[in-house]
């Protein structure tokens, strides 16, 4: 089950007791669903939420997601306006995204994003669904994990993200644990990764596998249609805790906004 708020109004993303709600929620499960009351298509809500989320609970403000586009991105087919100029990102598609977390080719990726419903996908296309990585990775043998912590992966920068011309990609591992909750964090993409030694080859093999295993959908999985996520539903998600897939968009008015935030190192373990 995903934990679940309602916000009445507006103001509720200022009330100290609400705000506590929505930081203890991502704390202990890392997904939280709220539900907006009241129309919201300029995503106030959100903006003054993670402001206060900032103020009172340490979280770093959203970062910015290319060169040309601040705190948020919209999530809808396009075929010709693209918000990063020449570049078409897979949010603009109809296409379905395979299993990933959000700015794996970052040096600091964003521990949180979160997406805002504008209009759900009316023809049932477009359903979200996220993985616990912790249980993902009981699935994964010992060897394996111990060669996805060492960092042997070139991530290659989407043309559509890149903030500086002169770095295409980072070097780093995929799996790390969490010093503080003892939890198992993850950065995954599959088609902008490079293995950079046979282990790491054979771990990233196997790790694709699990992804793709019965006991991973049964497990760890949960899918969440546009039942559940409707227009003015807001999900948010621990980046590191919980991976993210979508099938294909079936709705061209389809409309979410994402925005990342908390942006902190994803630690490397040497050798």
């Amino acid at each position: 089950m995903v934990p679940h708020l309602e916000a009445p109004d507006l103001s509720y993303a200022k009330e100290r007791r609400h705000v506590r709600h929505v930081a203890e929620k991502l704390q202990d499960s890392g997904i939280l669903k709220i539900s907006l009351q009241f129309p919201d298509s300029n995503s106030e809500y959100l903006e003054q939420l993670l402001l206060s989320l900032h103020a009172h609970h340490d979280h770093q403000l959203p970062i910015t997601h290319s060169a040309t586009r601040g705190w948020f991105w919209d999530v809808r087919p396009s075929t010709s306006d693209f918000q990063a100029g020449n570049h078409q990102a897979r949010s603009e598609t109809m296409d379905e995204f395979p299993w990933h977390t959000d700015c794996s080719y970052e040096d600091l990726p964003p521990r949180f994003f979160a997406l805002q419903v504008l209009q759900h996908d009316r023809f049932g296309g477009g359903t979200l669904s996220v993985m616990n990585v912790e249980r993902l990775s009981e699935l994964l043998s010992q060897a394996t994990r111990a060669s996805l912590v060492r960092p042997e992966y070139r991530i290659t920068i989407p043309p559509e993200f890149i903030k500086d011309p002169t770095q295409r990609h980072i070097q780093g591992s995929l799996l790390v644990a969490d010093t503080d909750s003892q939890s198992s964090m993850m950065r995954f993409r599959g088609d902008i990764l490079t293995p950079l030694s046979d282990r790491a080859s054979k771990a990233l093999d196997e790790l694709k596998q699990a992804l793709q295993s019965v006991e991973a959908q049964s497990h760890s999985t949960v899918h969440l249609t546009a039942d559940d996520l409707p227009a003015r539903s807001i999900i948010l998600v621990d980046n590191r805790r919980w991976l993210h897939s979508r099938n294909d968009i079936k709705d061209p008015e389809r409309h979410l906004r994402r925005v990342r935030w908390d942006a902190i190192p994803f630690h490397r373990v040497s050798n």
